[in-house]
């Protein structure tokens, strides 16, 4: 069992002039006992006379009932008023040895201690208490006011500690604590207000002002802590300060300009005693006077200093050199918490710092440098920006579209100017590759930078309608075309990979359809594709994107190439059972006219044998598929040619037009132009890109009079006998297969054509459904099913056509009401 320890001193009624022998019979403050050091004579015979166990024989008995029993026997506690205790008959028990037992009648067990719900325990009287010698209090009091003064003064003490700490002890046994906390308290007073006068008029500088007033808290503190042991509470020690030093306006005032001063000093960034800080700061948030005397005036200057700040600093530094400096006061804000600072102020001083160097700049920093960040790919300065953005409430919202708008800025200028056609979908991808990189690495994989990111790539490669989509398209051939020697498969495979991304944003696929067929099929059958692996593997990107419907004729193309091999074959056998198979090897590729772009066809004047051969393919072909139609393209057929020189033979692979113009010089060495016209039968402006490329280009089989690069009415052109080149087998290119202008236009038109007829078939579609309907109504559902961007008059204009091969009709009361006409 422990010994009951003394409980927290209750702040004083009584008036301080009390006299404590008069002290009327109260609740003492303080319970406590001796521990064998000096006692008073009557203390120690009163002791002797209880016979230390408290069980003494006596002439009447009282018994004390004891309800919910619990916990072990004797234990002294200090107990509420109205509630029965046992009267302390012995001041001198050791304070770690155990109390005596009480004692029960013979035969009778004492009650378990747990669950027991009651039980009579008889108790014996108490002898009358032992009374104070004479003087004891007066003497004790002495004592204890010159060991206070010693103790405030720092110097020794005449008493031994633990001597004063019991007979303080004593006296609160006897009911004066009360009287004693007072004259303690007034003691303390006293001292504390004799501080106060040497702080009002101190004639020093800042810093030693504030360093004084640290070394008297600091004294005040040990000094309080040693009074401790007097029944003082540390408490009223901190009331003592603050209302008679730290609540003193005058003192008060100049402690908290002290400290400000410090700390702008280090903003500024001067070294200053950081723990004279943190004692003072301490100080103020143990008196509880930190929120109302100090942090107030802090933020408010705080507020004002980075303030007047940003706006300067907005007006001299380019936009990383700000940023920067905002990063580097916001971890010196961070650090003065941690050092210095109570940790209730972090939140209000982040807070002010943001608001003050970013809040308030967020569009002047964006609109100042955003952009020269992003051109520069600065990825850690746009790291940076983001961060301090996101810090901001509304920061990362203007940071959004400040974004958007630079994407839309920047991809305009590569979409809207003609003479970056060249290079446009490389600029696409690399900006795409750009900004991907940038949401990664700066922007944290933001999924709102991401959306915006697309939507504005879609809104700005939209602004030029079809263009994109056509080179789209012919980007994709020339990495499929062969010839492309700047990737491997894998590479080729990432790259379609990134073109499909920029697909995804355009909104007239059906263009790039039109010039993606167009391209696959001079691939196809010139046999320039440069992996068939690949064209099949774009083939599914484009069908898993767009559907089966919008690769339906594309795969029909690469299904024509494969029946015209077996038909092939089928057609070399049957040549070698007739009679004169002849010297020339026929290739005949047969195409699927709904699936094949539309050629223009052109009548040429072939030579006997040739036209002897597509007889002969012809009563092949339709005696195995009998009714149906065969129309040869002339525009698509190429040849090899063998030819003699003075250095020796040579083989040209050149387009059918080039076969014909070079058989004539079999006939002759020199035709003009107009003899050639008349012997090809090519028109006319074909005809001269043919004669530029033999008589012009790099491989000049042709000499053409007068010389020059344009082919003129007039001019000569003779057969080139003294013709070399290192190569045996020479390609000719075949300016024929090149997209001219017109035949981009011609394209474009089909383009158009196809969607007039795909706009006619909707309206009937919705029209047979719903067989009346408003006009606003009918363009709302167009704009729907419709898969291409389409103006509001296309399609009043199909509505007119419509009505007008009566397919449907307008109301006779309101004019933009149409009714099916079935």
């Amino acid at each position: 069992d422990q010994a009951a320890q003394p409980s927290a001193l209750p702040r004083p009624d009584t008036a301080p002039g009390a006299e404590m022998a008069d002290e009327p019979q109260k609740k003492p403050h303080l319970v406590g006992h001796t521990n064998g050091l000096t006692k008073p004579a009557s203390l120690a015979a009163a002791t002797r006379a209880g016979g230390g166990g408290g069980g003494g024989a006596t002439a009447s008995s009282k018994k004390l009932v004891i309800k919910n029993f619990r916990g072990g026997y004797g234990a002294g506690r200090a107990r509420s008023p109205g509630r029965c205790a046992r009267p302390r008959t012995d001041l001198c028990l050791p304070r770690a040895g155990p109390l005596p037992l009480p004692s029960f009648p013979r035969g009778r067990q004492p009650p378990s201690p747990i669950g027991a719900a009651s039980f009579q325990l008889p108790v014996s009287p108490f002898t009358e208490r032992p009374k104070l010698p004479d003087n004891y209090t007066q003497d004790t009091w002495q004592k204890l006011h010159e060991a206070v003064g010693a103790i405030q003064s720092s110097i020794s003490i005449k008493y031994n500690l633990e001597e004063l700490y019991q007979a303080v002890e004593n006296l609160c046994s006897y009911k004066v604590s009360a009287t004693l906390y007072k004259q303690l308290r007034q003691v303390c007073e006293d001292h504390v207000k004799a501080q106060i006068f040497q702080f009002r008029e101190y004639p020093f500088l800042i810093l030693l002002f504030l360093k004084k007033i640290n070394k008297c808290w600091q004294d005040h503190c040990r000094q309080m802590v040693i009074c401790h042991g007097f029944n003082l509470g540390l408490d009223m020690g901190l009331e003592l300060f603050r209302n008679h030093v730290i609540s003193d306006k005058q003192v008060q005032n100049k402690a908290i300009d002290g400290i400000l001063l410090l700390i702008e000093r280090e903003r500024n960034g001067e070294a200053v005693d950081r723990s004279l800080l943190r004692s003072l700061l301490s100080m103020l948030s143990d008196l509880q006077v930190y929120k109302e005397s100090f942090e107030q005036r802090f933020l408010e200057e705080t507020n004002c200093l980075y303030a007047a700040e940003g706006q300067r600093l907005m007006q001299e530094r380019e936009v990383p050199e700000y940023l920067h400096h905002v990063n580097k006061r916001l971890e010196e804000e961070g650090d003065r918490v941690i050092t210095y600072l109570d940790h209730t102020t972090q939140k209000p001083l982040i807070a002010c710092v943001e608001k003050q160097l970013l809040g308030e700049h967020l569009t002047a920093i964006l609109q100042k440098g955003l952009d020269n960040l992003l051109d520069e790919n600065r990825i850690s300065d746009l790291t940076q920006t983001y961060q301090l953005f996101s810090r901001v409430k509304g920061g990362q919202q203007i940071l959004l579209q400040h974004w958007s708008e630079y994407i839309k800025n920047f991809g305009t200028t590569i979409v809207v100017n003609p003479e970056k056609d060249k290079d446009m979908v490389q600029e696409l991808l690399d900006f795409k590759d750009k900004v991907d990189h940038i949401i990664e690495v700066c922007f944290q994989k933001n999924e709102k930078f991401i959306n915006l990111m697309k939507e504005s790539f879609e809104t700005f490669i939209n602004k030029r309608p079809n263009k994109p989509a056509e080179l789209i398209a012919k980007y994709v051939d020339s990495k499929l075309r062969a010839g492309n020697k700047e990737a491997t498969d894998e590479e080729l495979e990432r790259i379609l990979d990134k073109i499909m991304i920029i697909f995804r944003f355009i909104h007239g696929k059906d263009v790039f359809e039109a010039f993606y067929k167009k391209d696959l099929a001079k691939r196809l059958l010139v046999g320039k594709s440069a992996s068939v692996d690949a064209e099949k593997s774009m083939l599914s990107k484009l069908k898993h994107e767009c559907g089966a419907a919008f690769t339906s004729k594309l795969e029909g193309m690469f299904k024509d190439m494969e029946l015209s091999k077996d038909v092939m074959v089928q057609f070399k056998q049957y040549m070698q059972n007739q009679s004169d198979p002849g010297n020339i090897d026929l290739t005949v590729n047969i195409l699927t006219m709904g699936y094949w772009p539309t050629y223009t066809p052109m009548e040429v004047h072939l030579n006997s044998e040739m036209i002897k051969l597509q007889e002969v393919f012809k009563t092949f072909y339709l005696g195995k598929h009998s009714g149906r139609k065969l129309q040869w393209q002339t525009t698509l057929g190429h040849a090899v040619l063998k030819a003699e020189f003075k250095e020796g033979k040579k083989e040209f692979q050149v387009s059918l037009f080039q076969t014909l113009v070079l058989l004539m010089f079999n006939e002759g060495d020199e035709f003009s132009f107009e003899e050639i016209k008349m012997a090809t039968g090519v028109e006319d402006s074909e005809l001269r890109r043919t004669l530029q490329s033999l008589a012009c280009g790099k491989a000049r089989v042709l000499i053409k009079n007068p010389k020059g690069k344009d082919v003129e009415d007039g001019d000569k052109f003779i057969f080139n006998g003294d013709f070399k080149h290192k190569l045996f087998r020479i390609k000719i290119n075949q300016i024929q297969m090149k997209e001219t202008v017109e035949e981009q236009v011609s394209t474009t038109e089909r383009v158009f054509q196809d969607r007039q007829y795909q706009i006619d078939a909707a309206i009937v579609r919705i029209m047979k459904m719903r067989k009346t309907l408003g006009h606003n109504l009918l363009v709302s559902e167009l704009y729907n099913q419709l898969k291409f961007p389409v103006k509001p008059g296309d399609l009043k204009k199909r509505i007119e056509s419509l009505i007008d091969r009566d397919y449907m009709e307008r109301d006779k009361d309101n004019p933009n009401q149409y009714h099916y006409v079935a």
